[in-house]
């Protein structure tokens, strides 16, 4: 072995019996989070999915009226409604409420003419994400209710979601930024390992290329260990750079800058548009007219998510997924004046540029979801492997250690 090939065997050792452990757990907990929607919505189909009925859906204010009757204090903060006629209707309340209908702490919104009080708490992603002038808040609870009968199906606090605890987990430990950071430089530590090992993998002749392609079955358990962590490796390793390098653009701004600089594009979305108030005009539309107008601009999309403003200079916010988009939030958006109705701005997704597009992709490439079950397949197989290299390694690392000790000459008494 060169001398430059055993620094880099000694990087790649110490810097994976240093972060082994974090590893290991980064890659069990990614397991759980590829199929974070499949689970979620076994667990409680109850709230997700409902039987489709002969009769048409009913209107959206009475889906409103019925969870304002269970929440009276509540403020609504959007709506989304799918194509599919097996799903409920999600309708998001505003940020800061209790998930058992404490009492709102939103600023006074315009009423409707049918008497709702709409304010809305959602961003880019649907309900319940982002913040802005344009009305995004917190994240609040959701509730799910039957299109056809009205009857709440169930409710969902994001905070206190098995899966965010995962997730929050996975990104950071549950330690608030110290925790992000931790797990930045780990995605980073974890890039160099893999680019290391794939350098350590490289055969040095032709012939020894086939013994790091296939795996030895029937040899000893020390050799198929080897065998495990040289050739599995091998075979995960882009995906798992490709997994690492996605996750360190989550955890840094620096990453995203770069991003920007490398595109030439800016990162940055513009703010919501706002609306310019007409006296104490309500909202020029209800929620069944917005969702009217949306089914005209994109008659198959595969669903409508509606967010209203919550201030009085904010502006409705209507996003449509088209049909056969590349991820969930590949949505084109339409911003309207609350009190004139007029389109103030829109963007279609592929209106959005390069930077925007890419950083897009970072959560749905990390986790497996780019496309659909074939990818979380693959990402739930390679976070397994993944998970048994820091293992695999450190035994061989034993192994070496152990045989080493052997080799050396006993010392003779004087």
């Amino acid at each position: 072995m060169t001398p430059l090939k055993a620094t880099i065997r000694t990087i790649h050792l110490w810097l994976g019996l240093a972060t082994g452990l974090v590893l290991v757990f980064v890659c069990l907990t990614g397991c759980i989070l590829a199929f974070e929607k499949e689970i979620e919505q076994s667990w409680h189909a109850e709230r997700y999915f409902v039987a489709p009925a002969t009769t048409a859906p009913l209107p959206l204010a009475q889906l409103v009226a019925a969870v304002q009757a269970a929440k009276p204090k509540a403020k609504i903060g959007g709506l989304k409604v799918y194509a599919d006629p097996t799903r409920t209707v999600e309708i998001s309340l505003a940020g800061g409420l209790g998930g058992k209908g404490g009492a709102g702490r939103g600023r006074p919104t315009a009423e409707s003419p049918r008497g709702e009080r709409l304010e809305r708490a959602a961003g880019p992603e649907g309900p319940g994400k982002g913040k802005g002038k344009g009305g995004k808040g917190d994240a609040g609870p959701r509730l799910f209710v039957n299109p056809y009968t009205a009857a709440i199906t169930g409710e969902l606090n994001p905070r206190d979601n098995f899966f965010h605890t995962v997730e929050q987990l996975h990104r950071g430990l549950v330690a608030g930024p110290t925790g992000k950071l931790v797990m930045g430089i780990n995605s980073l530590i974890f890039v160099v390992i893999l680019t290391t090992g794939l350098v350590l993998w490289w055969p040095a002749t032709r012939k020894a290329l086939t013994p790091r392609l296939r795996i030895k079955w029937g040899s000893s358990w020390k050799r198929l260990n080897h065998d495990f962590h040289i050739v599995l490796g091998f075979y995960t390793a882009v995906f798992l750079l490709i997994m690492a390098l996605t996750g360190v653009g989550m955890s840094f701004d620096w990453a995203n800058k770069v991003l920007g600089a490398v595109t030439g594009t800016p990162l940055k979305r513009p703010e919501p548009p706002t609306s310019t108030p007409i006296g104490s005009a309500a909202l020029a539309f209800s929620p069944d007219a917005l969702l009217a107008w949306a089914r005209q601009q994109a008659p198959q999309a595969q669903y409508y998510s509606l967010q209203l403003p919550k201030e009085p200079t904010g502006s409705i916010r209507v996003a449509m997924l088209p049909a056969g988009a590349l991820t969930d939030n590949a949505t084109d958006e339409v911003y309207l004046d609350q009190y004139s109705g007029r389109i103030i701005s829109q963007q279609p997704y592929t209106g959005r540029n390069l930077a925007q597009r890419v950083r897009g992709l970072y959560k749905p490439i990390h986790t497996g979801a780019i496309f659909g079950l074939p990818s979380k397949v693959l990402a739930l197989v390679v976070s397994l492997l993944g998970a048994t290299f820091p293992i695999t390694g450190t035994v061989m690392w034993l192994n070496r250690t152990r045989k080493s000790r052997k080799k050396q000459p006993a010392l003779q008494p004087a």
